[in-house]
């Protein structure tokens, strides 16, 4: 008999292992039952189990961990001042400082369509312009020389009738069929004088051109353009002083195409008379033409105009329409659309002033100046293809003789086109030269 404390206890080793025995038991006996179960479970629901296992698994075995270091966030780069103002609006005393009173400044000539992202700075432009200018076949002689030998030239002739052209191209560029031009003013209007405003036929060839002529008796000359001269007191100088400063952008279009296109008004606002293109072929005397602009289409059903062209001008000095197509020309300038500034200006300034009193012209048919438009001139040039053809090109250039002044041949669409053996532009040069000798086929 063994004596013990009351606080310690003793456990039998047969009990221990009974114990152990029992909890086996108890875990088979579980895991019996839980076999039976999956075993009455439907084999649908043991495919989806199973399923869902695999699924586990293959994202515990194929996910990747990747540990990226912090995104550094780059500097905004410095741009220049100009992009920085346009781009950076949240800026307002800087706006303010540079955009602001520049554009309160030209509000009155703001572009169309221009937008400050490309603005350039003005010194530049500047530069840029400046070069463009002296590089034109238009640019300006010395102040003066112009209008005293204009006057001089004027006072010294008997004038009939004053006409003037421009030329924009180089004297070697100035052919035959502009050659032909002149010739055919001479022919119907001999005691014309024709004056040429540009800088390259103000030179030693083109005046070898002219001299054929001037040889022959014709009053004809050529003047560099003065345009500070020309342009007074009208709103063409504002508009050209701010271009040389940059301040007026002048598009894609041959600034000197558009400076064509102002200097024939304003030569007739100074002096009055006739501006034909060099591609325009007189037929008839324009003695009694007076304050008159040619309509280049129609409206079918009412006959009405609907587009006009300046092609041909005939007006008298100071005349209120010409003064309204400068104010035009400045106020609404973009350099950007062809013919902007040239046909479709004069056809809306003459849509607004129409009916109005104080303006006296008239608005000629296009038989007068277009009796072939552009999208047909290629008709003019075609020899005849057979026996009725003839007779249809004689029958055309009849009409065309009788009915219309003038002949635009639309250079830029004709002037690689061949001129054919019986053409209605071969019957014209027969019928209308000075220097009768030359072949069709140098023209």
């Amino acid at each position: 008999m063994s004596i013990v404390d009351s606080s310690s206890k003793l456990v039998d080793p047969r009990n221990r292992h009974f114990s152990r025995c029992s909890l086996l038991r108890h875990a088979a006996g579980v895991k019996r039952g839980f076999l039976d179960a999956l075993y009455r479970l439907p084999t649908s629901v043991l495919a989806l189990l199973l399923l869902f296992f695999l699924a586990f698994n293959a994202l515990s075995i194929f996910s990747v961990r990747v540990t990226l270091p912090p995104a550094r966030i780059p500097p905004e780069p410095r741009r220049p001042s100009t992009v920085m103002y346009a781009v950076r609006t949240d800026d307002p005393p800087l706006v303010a400082k540079i955009h602001l009173p520049v554009l309160q400044k030209d509000q009155s000539l703001s572009l169309p369509g221009r937008n400050l992202s490309s603005y350039r700075p003005r010194r530049a432009k500047r530069r840029r312009l400046s070069l463009s200018l002296k590089s034109l076949p238009l640019r300006p002689q010395p102040r003066g020389q112009f209008s005293a030998r204009v006057k001089g030239f004027f006072r010294n002739s008997t004038c009939k009738l004053r006409f003037f052209m421009t030329w924009i191209s180089s004297p070697d560029s100035f052919g035959e069929r502009d050659t032909f031009a002149l010739e055919s003013l001479f022919h119907s209007q001999p005691s014309a004088c024709l004056v040429i405003v540009s800088s390259t036929m103000d030179s030693a060839r083109g005046n070898r051109i002219l001299t054929a002529f001037q040889e022959k008796g014709f009053k004809v000359m050529a003047v560099s353009p003065d345009f500070a001269y020309l342009f007074k007191n009208t709103h063409a100088q504002l508009w050209f002083n701010k271009l040389v400063k940059g301040t007026v952008d002048p598009g894609e279009v041959a600034l000197g195409q558009n400076l064509s296109n102002l200097l024939r008004l304003s030569l007739l606002y100074k002096f009055g008379g006739v501006y034909i293109d060099t591609d325009v072929v007189i037929l008839r005397s324009f003695v009694g033409l007076r304050n008159v602009i040619g309509a280049q289409t129609v409206h079918a059903g009412t006959g009405n105009w609907s587009r006009l062209n300046n092609a041909v001008l005939v007006f008298d000095k100071n005349h209120p329409l010409l003064f309204k197509f400068i104010e035009e020309f400045a106020l609404t300038f973009n350099g950007n659309k062809w013919g902007h500034n040239g046909p479709y200006l004069v056809s809306r300034v003459v849509a607004r002033v129409s009916g109005r009193p104080g303006f006296n012209f008239t608005v000629l048919p296009p038989s007068a100046f277009y009796p072939v438009d552009w999208s047909r001139v290629r008709n003019l040039f075609r020899g005849p293809r057979g026996q009725l053809h003839s007779k249809w090109l004689l029958n055309k250039f009849r009409h065309i003789s009788r009915e219309s002044y003038a002949v635009h041949l639309w250079n830029r669409q004709s002037r690689k086109i061949r001129i054919e053996e019986g053409s209605i532009v071969n019957r014209i040069l027969s019928a209308h030269c000075v220097f009768c000798n030359k072949s069709i086929s140098e023209l």
